[in-house]
């Protein structure tokens, strides 16, 4: 993100905490909703998906990025602040997309407990990467942002679900067996699909993947060595590739006889449609993986889960290696 960019995002997020302080002046500090049940507040789907596997009906999970708003767009509303100040515990990210949630945590009524997840992973955290031939921001940054996209690791995820159980723990105590349990069950559900992709990518005729589209599957490829080229980074605000990106890649796909150029499950297609044309075969396949970053509740009334996407990922990635 440009540093224009962020100083009009930290301007908009003091305007809406502005407009919200007598608001929260006028919140009682109760904690919890008037179910009873622990009140939970993520950001985004994944970490709404593992609570949900975890800790079932036992408490009252808000989903913030309920509208197909990507993450890296979120401004929180006057009513999400509201929601954030009033719950037992906020789940988020972390990283220069959720730079705002130290001052809402801080102005927060009652004794909201926080989680930030690229914090609890430590050193497994990636930096942003300008990889070969990719696009470059239009601005410089100041320095290095980490890759947001943590959950599309299956290895971050069971490391991460163990995190968040131990957060339920403390706000629900009496729960804390059947949390666990409901974890250790899920998180051999995470290593059992880990594994397959293991194998899958170990016995595949190809070992690099190409995107003519944004790319927010580092952790995922670097995980089970898989190459990549991409026309830009997975945080990057850039829309429009230069002759010079898509000429790269379309010279990468030939040089490598790649079969798919890959794009994000929020492209239009115009640009992966644009580099295979640019090919000398033109007649690769565009195949698309999730990357679950506007994914909303709506989805997952109709049946969508983290494990889910992830297996249909494996299927897609399957196609693209052989």
């Amino acid at each position: 993100m440009s540093n224009t960019g962020i100083k009009i995002r930290i301007l908009c997020a003091a305007l809406v905490l502005a407009a919200v302080c007598s608001a929260l002046a006028g919140c009682a500090a109760t904690g919890g909703p008037e179910s009873g049940k622990p009140s939970v507040v993520v950001t985004v789907f994944p970490i709404y998906d593992w609570v949900r596997q975890i800790a079932g009906d036992k408490v009252d999970i808000t989903l913030l990025l309920d509208k197909g708003i990507d993450l890296h767009s979120y401004q929180p509303t006057a009513e999400d602040v509201v929601t954030i100040s009033t719950a037992d515990l906020f789940i988020c990210v972390g990283g220069a997309s959720d730079f705002w949630v130290s001052d809402v945590i801080s102005r927060a009524n009652g004794d909201v407990v926080s989680l930030d997840l690229i914090e609890s992973l430590g050193d497994r955290v990636k930096e942003e990467e300008l990889k070969e031939g990719m696009q470059a921001e239009n601005e410089e940054e100041d320095g290095a942002e980490y890759d947001e996209h943590i959950w599309l690791s299956l290895k971050n995820a069971s490391l991460l679900c163990g995190v968040i159980t131990e957060k339920l723990c403390e706000a629900d105590p009496g729960d804390a067996d059947l949390f666990r349990k409901s974890c250790e069950k899920y998180k051999e559900e995470l290593d059992a699909l880990d594994g397959e992709y293991e194998k899958t990518v170990a016995g595949s005729r190809f070992k690099t993947v190409l995107f003519g589209d944004r790319y927010p599957f580092r952790y995922l490829t670097d995980d089970y060595g898989i190459d990549y080229y991409a026309a830009y980074a997975g945080c990057s605000a850039e829309s429009e590739a230069s002759f010079e990106t898509v000429a790269f890649l379309a010279a990468k796909v030939d040089e490598l006889d790649l079969p798919a150029i890959m794009q994000i499950e929020t492209s239009d297609g115009r640009l992966a449609r644009t580099v295979r044309d640019a090919t000398e075969d033109k007649d690769q396949k565009i195949l698309t993986l999730d990357s679950m970053q506007s994914s909303v509740k709506d989805d997952v009334d109709g049946g969508k889960s983290y494990l889910e996407t992830m297996k249909k990922n494996l299927e897609v990635l399957k196609e693209a290696l052989n």
